[in-house]
């Protein structure tokens, strides 16, 4: 890497453009233009061609330029050669805004590639290829070809996105958002997301970290830097292909449920990054969160002149996950009382009514804001004869600053409120038109608070016979299918995970000796990897007595034979009765993602795993706070703890098989998905009662 990383990108005191021209409409021209037009540093622009450019002089090439950034628009067939030339300049910052590469098919592919070779070859910084370029306000460099420079301010900001760049900056100058930093990522031959993220966690300038992503490379890598970064800076991002459902048909319930989206969920908790669910919601949070200051407590104190809106206020607060009405004790309300006029309502939320003076909202403020359940405020004013409306903001900010509490400023307002929108972003206070969204701010401020303060233990380790399991999953070696099935299940007992006494046998003398010594009645299924429903073709029997067993063993071969001649049959699984009624039917599962590698799964089980999809997945392994979290996150949790007159099942036994199923899957990356469904949870125990899984034969270690 260079000396100075990626930072090196955003302050650079010469950049070069290869491809600088005069030549109208273009891409070189209109990013020479955008840097000689605020750029503090020097811009010198390249080309064989030309001995000037927009009154510039011109150099031949890169080398004669001594810059420490380049920005490169040559034609795709050149750009390799131009990266080359670079690195032998020592010219470790790169921009390619050239298009034309991954993303157009395989030549543009194998380009990418050379691209990344040379790269490596330099110890190149390289954004892109197909990037907008990059931006930063303190030295009023805008290295792209979009048609503005962003206001200025403590957000630093990427897309995957072009064009959405170019959207964001132009509505940032209406929205009282600024930036310090913003990068287009193009194609991400080198640089990404995860880089972007680290060097802004080490910018002291930089207060909050926003993004538009369309994928993330490396799940895990993006895990471990957001990681770090969240401790001092938060990090939002809207991720865009939320209903996506995965690319790939998936045989497991596990695989089915989780898509793609399902991932990133995950993953991007497990980072401790915020997810807004839109564009405004992004922006929204970012404003909020680059102002510093973090809600002591969940209590929402509101001031308004406006009954209305103060409701509206009251009632988003009410809707909101984390935040709630702060319950003002009795020094507050008689400060209020004594302070307001009788027709105020001098409870959350306060009304200082519509005449109300600056003056007036003041003290109102002053009051609410030091309640001490009042862990953040909203501030509501509709225009009216009596305020001054710049006076109203520098006295809100000045509130703000006194008190160390957030406010987020609701104007609900056009042009007559400029003067307070003005002043309020100036001194860094939110401020918005809707109360919903000013309370939507204040709840990513919340949420923030519960990143920062988490801790991210390494599970406890477990003990297994790992070596089994290599050997049931070699298995899938001489067969023609990669799926498993009960088969398996001494993969379970391996890991310590509880299952019912029982074995698979191939004949019926076999099952009858296995039927006895487990008790009075037994279940038995059909194994067959091609059978994926045994329940739909009758091959399953429950509550088979001893004596029945040999016969029902035939039973099931034959019916297993006439619904799927072709089918290959192992035998049938004997097995412990396990009382359902007694217990709660859950599922514990896995899929792998491409990005983010080994996801857990918990959730109601049996057959309604799939109908009501009530589950939760985290990043493998999971440690026994993570498991126990995962099962109160569930629609059914009470199930768990005993409602409605039910016994409490052993909530320690599912922690323990959540946390051991997680522990198999992350050590085993041949296993692509896997279901213990159900997984039987009991006041007395837990257990796994039937196996599926598929396993990746080239992932097998030898």
């Amino acid at each position: 890497m260079g000396s100075d990383g990626v930072a090196g990108l955003f302050d650079p005191d010469r950049v070069a453009v290869v491809g600088a021209t005069d030549r109208e409409g273009s891409v070189g021209r209109a990013v020479t233009e955008n840097l000689l037009t605020g750029f503090d540093g020097t811009v010198v622009p390249v080309n064989p061609n030309r001995d000037e450019v927009l009154g510039e002089p011109c150099v031949a090439g890169v080398a004669e330029a001594d810059a420490e950034m380049a920005v490169i628009a040559v034609p795709p067939s050149l750009v390799v050669d131009v990266a080359r030339e670079c690195g032998e300049a020592d010219v470790r910052h790169v921009v390619v805004l050239t298009a034309g590469f991954g993303e157009t098919g395989a030549e543009g592919a194998d380009r990418e590639q050379q691209l990344r070779e040379v790269a490596a070859e330099y110890d190149l910084e390289l954004v892109g290829p197909n990037s907008l370029g990059v931006m930063s306000s303190p030295t009023g460099m805008n290295a792209t070809f979009g048609p503005d420079a962003p206001p200025a301010g403590s957000v630093s900001f990427m897309s995957q996105s072009g064009a959405f760049v170019t959207a964001v900056v132009d509505w940032a100058k209406d929205a009282g958002l600024g930036f310090k930093d913003a990068v287009s990522l193009g194609n991400k031959a080198v640089l990404d997301e995860t880089d972007f993220v680290r060097a802004w966690g080490d910018d002291p300038d930089t207060d909050a970290v926003v993004g538009y992503l369309e994928s993330i490379d490396d799940g895990r890598a993006f895990v471990d830097a957001a990681r770090e970064t969240t401790d001092d800076t938060p990090v939002a991002v809207v991720k865009s292909g939320r209903t996506d459902a995965g690319a790939q048909a998936a045989s497991s319930h596990t695989g089915a449920i989780a898509g793609s989206d399902k991932a990133y969920e995950a993953g991007l908790d497990a980072a401790g990054v915020l997810r807004a669910e839109s564009v405004q919601e992004l922006f929204d949070s970012a404003r909020a969160l680059a102002g510093g200051d973090l809600p002591e407590s969940d209590g929402v104190a509101v001031v308004t002149n406006a009954g209305g809106p103060g409701v509206m206020a009251t009632d988003a607060v009410g809707d909101a996950e984390r935040l709630r009405l702060a319950s003002f004790d009795d020094d507050t309300v008689e400060d209020l009382s004594a302070a307001m006029p009788d027709e105020a309502n001098v409870y959350n939320p306060v009304d200082v009514i519509g005449d109300a003076s600056v003056e007036r909202f003041s003290e109102a403020l002053d009051i609410a804001a030091q309640d001490p359940d009042a862990g953040s405020v909203v501030v509501i004013t509709a225009p009216t004869a009596t305020l001054d409306f710049g006076e109203l903001g520098a006295m809100i900010a000045d509130a703000a600053d006194d008190h160390g509490v957030p406010m987020a400023a609701c104007l609900m307002g056009g042009d007559r409120l400029a003067d307070a929108r003005d002043v309020l972003r100036e001194r860094g206070v939110p401020s918005y038109f809707d109360p919903a969204r000013a309370v939507a701010g204040l709840e990513a401020l919340a949420e923030y608070r519960e990143v920062r303060g988490r801790s991210y233990p390494e599970p406890e380790p477990v003990d297994a016979d790992r070596e089994r399991v290599r050997e049931i999953l070699s298995s899938v070696e001489e067969r023609s299918d990669n799926r498993l099935g009960v088969e398996a299940m001494e993969i379970f007992d391996a890991y310590g995970i509880p299952t019912p006494e029982g074995r698979v046998v191939d004949d019926a003398a076999e099952a009858q000796s296995v039927a006895e010594g487990i008790g009075e009645e037994v279940v038995m299924k059909i194994v067959s990897p091609d059978i994926l429903h045994k329940s739909d073709i009758g091959g399953v029997k429950v509550g088979v007595p001893v004596e029945e067993v040999g016969d029902a063993y035939e039973d099931l071969i034959a019916r297993a034979r006439n619904y799927q001649p072709d089918a290959t049959i192992l035998g049938v699984q004997v097995q412990e009765m396990i009382d359902l009624d007694a217990g709660v039917e859950t599922i514990v599962g896995s899929h792998r993602d491409p990005q983010f590698g080994p996801l857990v799964m918990f959730g109601l089980g049996g057959v309604f795993v799939e109908i009501m999809e009530d589950t939760t997945f985290r990043l493998a392994p999971v440690g026994a706070d993570e498991a126990r979290e995962m099962t109160a996150e569930i629609d059914a949790a009470p199930l768990l703890r005993g409602a409605r007159g039910r016994d409490p099942v052993d909530l320690d036994g599912v922690v323990d098989a959540v946390r051991r199923v997680s522990q198999l899957v992350a050590d085993f990356p041949s296993i692509v998905e896997l279901d213990a469904n159900p997984l039987v949870a009991t006041p007395d125990g837990v257990r796994a009662v039937d196996l599926r899984l598929t396993v990746d034969p080239e992932e097998l270690e030898s």
